[in-house]
């Protein structure tokens, strides 16, 4: 198992690597060069040269690249240029909202997908297993904006059920020491908090959550009925073994390998959909800040937040890999 992550981080380091050229190169290709991209309608002559000087993008493009390299590794990802506060900074202040969002929308899937997909399989060609490919396929095909829109009409404006919009009650007055509301109200005893953060989390879950919710039932579905006809599976119930014990021991055992890539595929969509999620909600994310920083032109945060985003997606399918090597330790060999 040591051998296995030690591996998936050496693959780490090329992986980054090649992502922070193209996001040099990105910058260095914008229209106007970097400079013009930052001042914007601000962009005379003198200005640009300024900012060329100042940020050394008159150098050498070798020389460039190594210096931003060299600012990666301390740290530096830069300032944003629409509030003027370090890339860094502003991360790791909607990050934990992002990570909660996340968290819930990835729990809701996980917790219906499966159960869903496995009994879909075991009543193959019935009712249920026809509803459940149908309600799969309604899942993926509708855009999440559209799905955010349509379940802050209904249960938030019309019904008034749930909130509009933001993390927790502005009049609300709770303590935040870890910047996840839900969590902070469980440790400091403030229920009130606690749920009010959660019942905030809902609707932006059920919108996120709906694209992996029917792309991890499918996949449940089609691997436990591949499974269920492979020829361990029927020999296991040769020697008698309670159907009990096929079910959950060696159907559902094996059928979770692809299940649990694709639930750790499904976290880089679940951070690129909450870009939208966030936006329609008015959620203090990193996506609603992204979806910010390109109407801005704030490259840096761009830049900076692409990155590390990179290197969390890279971590949780490290995590996927690990429980690979759990579920069937002759992968960790």
């Amino acid at each position: 198992m040591v051998r296995l992550i030690l591996r998936r981080l050496a693959l780490l380091v090329p992986t980054l690597l090649g992502l922070s050229v193209l996001l040099f190169a990105w910058v260095r290709a914008l229209p106007g060069g970097p400079a013009t991209a930052l001042l914007g309608e601000r962009a005379t002559p003198e200005a640009v040269e300024r900012i060329n000087a100042l940020y050394g993008f008159d150098r050498p493009i070798v020389e460039q690249y190594v210096r931003y390299l060299g600012q990666l590794v301390t740290g530096n990802f830069g300032v944003s240029t629409r509030t003027g506060r370090p890339v860094l900074e502003e991360f790791a202040s909607r990050f934990p909202a992002t990570v909660e969002l996340t968290v819930l929308a990835l729990l809701l899937a996980v917790a219906v997908a499966i159960p869903l997909g496995y009994l879909a399989a075991r009543h193959q060609g019935r009712t249920l297993d026809h509803l459940t490919v149908v309600a799969s396929l309604l899942g993926v095909t509708v855009p999440v904006f559209f799905l955010a829109f349509l379940l802050k009409y209904a249960f938030a404006v019309e019904l008034g059920w749930f909130p509009s919009s933001g993390r927790q009650d502005p009049a609300m007055i709770a303590t935040h020491p870890t910047g996840l509301y839900v969590l902070d109200g469980l440790l400091t005893r403030e229920w009130d908090a606690s749920w009010d953060a959660l019942v905030h989390l809902v609707l932006p879950a059920l919108a996120l959550g709906s694209i992996p919710l029917a792309v991890i039932a499918r996949i449940t579905r089609a691997s436990v009925i591949d499974v269920q006809s492979a020829d361990y599976v029927r020999t296991a119930r040769a020697k008698g073994l309670l159907p009990r014990h096929v079910r959950d021991r060696v159907v559902l055992r094996n059928a979770l390998l692809p299940v649990s890539t694709t639930i750790g595929l499904q976290v880089g969509l679940l951070l690129s959909g909450a870009v939208l999620t966030e936006t329609v909600f008015a959620f203090p994310g990193i996506g609603s800040f992204l979806a910010e920083a390109v109407f801005n032109l704030d490259y840096a945060v761009l830049q900076g937040f692409i990155l590390i985003i990179a290197v969390v997606y890279a971590l949780v399918n490290l995590l996927v890999d690990v429980s690979y090597g759990l579920i069937d330790p002759r992968i960790a060999r």
